[in-house]
């Protein structure tokens, strides 16, 4: 059997922190939820029309989370943007949560 040494290098640079935070790193977060009453193109189009930097691969993805499990968060971030974008959302006919 051939034994191995373990060496240990420390990395300059590297710091890890912790908190006591919640975790969260943002203030609030959109939920969509199934409905059935919408096509993949339409949430996907809804999706990159309201939602900032949303790109339609990540659009299908979310579409298809929210197709088969039954929702997905599809916006992180500050309070104001994501109750816009909710309020956006539904009246798009979406079924739509804003959690803060």
């Amino acid at each position: 059997m051939k034994i191995l040494s373990i060496e240990t290098v420390d990395v300059p640079g590297v710091k890890e922190t912790s908190g006591i935070g919640t975790g969260n790193d943002f203030e609030a977060e959109v939920i969509v939820f199934n409905c059935d009453c919408h096509t993949y193109q339409q949430v996907i189009a809804l999706f990159c029309q309201i939602i900032p930097g949303m790109t339609s691969a990540h659009a299908f993805e979310l579409a298809w989370q929210i197709d088969h499990r039954g929702s997905a968060i599809v916006f992180q971030g500050d309070v104001k943007s994501a109750e816009t974008i909710g309020k956006k959302l539904s009246a798009g006919g979406l079924r739509v949560e804003v959690r803060y």
